[in-house]
């Protein structure tokens, strides 16, 4: 079938849509301006109904911290997210549920909730205890960026500028999730320990929100090599909706910048190495995907693009869909 042929919102409605990043807890917990996440919001990117209107069945909730790691506890930071992803699961049980599983993951269907899956944007929380990770792990973190952009206990982070790899701890932290059943998430970190994951996971890894570096060149990009090394072990890159990371000209970003750099990746990594990860509410997006019910934008840019209906769906979801039921811990 000529992609040319099929209706962008027909494909997009039948299709596996996973989003492998948002910061969207946090503005949950916001004391000040915090969004109730069942109503359609007026700010932010993302919420319930706006998830269902972009077709989104999976999700990736950063428990991230807060950019204040020095004063703040991050523990109890990422504790509050976590709890403001139970509250809303509580309230709306019949629109979202958490994802523990492969079994679970694999039981989502486009009519049916939307998995969350909980994950953690950076190792601070852990306080450089692996029983603290087993505990995240029993409250349903199943993903794990060992850092932000700053150092911390087990890695630098890309806006160190260091060439040192993990710490010891580091490296315990990617056995542990191997054992768990984890994720590792490589996106925000240095080359070298990017490097060294990819040396010491037994399991494929992720850069859930990343774009590509020769396209734009930004730290938090990945260039060509490591782009290949992620595929060659079997993992999946999640282009980003990040202005910053998608151009370096002095103009606002566009879907088409993207889609540019979805091309990138598909034409280094292959197309069954590519997906989607937004960082809604936590970046300056797109003005074509300013917001979560936009999503179908991307369906329909692809297929413009000459990308058959079985490599879009591969795009939108099914990669990361395959990465996850191999990582994730079976009942």
């Amino acid at each position: 079938m000529n992609a040319f042929d099929v209706e962008p919102q027909t494909l997009h409605a039948h299709s596996f849509v996973f989003d492998t990043h948002c910061d969207t807890l946090g503005h949950a917990v916001d004391p000040i301006h915090g969004r109730d996440l069942t109503q359609w919001g007026q700010k932010g990117h993302l919420d319930l109904p706006r998830m269902r209107a972009g077709g989104i069945n999976a999700q990736i909730f950063a428990c991230f911290p807060g950019f204040d790691r020095l004063n703040a506890c991050p523990t109890s930071a990422s504790l509050a997210r976590v709890e403001a992803f139970y509250t809303l699961m509580a309230r709306a049980p019949e629109q979202i549920t958490l994802v523990l599983t492969a079994q679970d993951l694999a039981q989502l269907t486009p009519q049916g909730p939307i998995g969350g899956i909980l994950g953690l944007e950076g190792v601070e929380p852990l306080a450089g205890q692996l029983s603290l990770l087993r505990t995240f792990h029993r409250l349903g973190v199943r993903n794990v960026g060992l850092t932000w952009n700053p150092r911390n206990a087990a890695a630098d982070g890309v806006e160190v500028g260091s060439s040192f790899g993990l710490t010891p701890f580091g490296r315990d932290v990617v056995a542990a999730c191997n054992d768990l059943g984890i994720m590792v998430d490589v996106s925000h970190l240095n080359p070298a320990g990017v490097e060294d994951v990819l040396r010491l996971s037994r399991k494929p890894v992720i850069a859930s929100h990343s774009n590509a570096r020769a396209l734009c060149d930004h730290p938090r990009n990945l260039t060509d090599d490591q782009i290949r090394a992620i595929a060659q072990a079997g993992g999946v890159i999640g282009a980003t909706f990040v202005s910053e990371f998608l151009t370096s000209e002095d103009r606002e970003a566009t879907l088409d910048d993207l889609l540019d750099h979805i091309d990138h990746l598909v034409q280094v990594a292959g197309v069954e190495h590519v997906g989607l990860g937004s960082d809604f509410d936590g970046c300056h997006p797109p003005q074509e995907l300013n917001s979560g019910e936009k999503y179908p934008a991307i369906t329909a840019g692809l297929l413009r693009r000459g990308y058959s209906p079985q490599d879009t769906r591969k795009i939108l979801g099914e990669n990361f869909r395959r990465v996850f039921l191999e990582v994730l811990p079976r009942k």
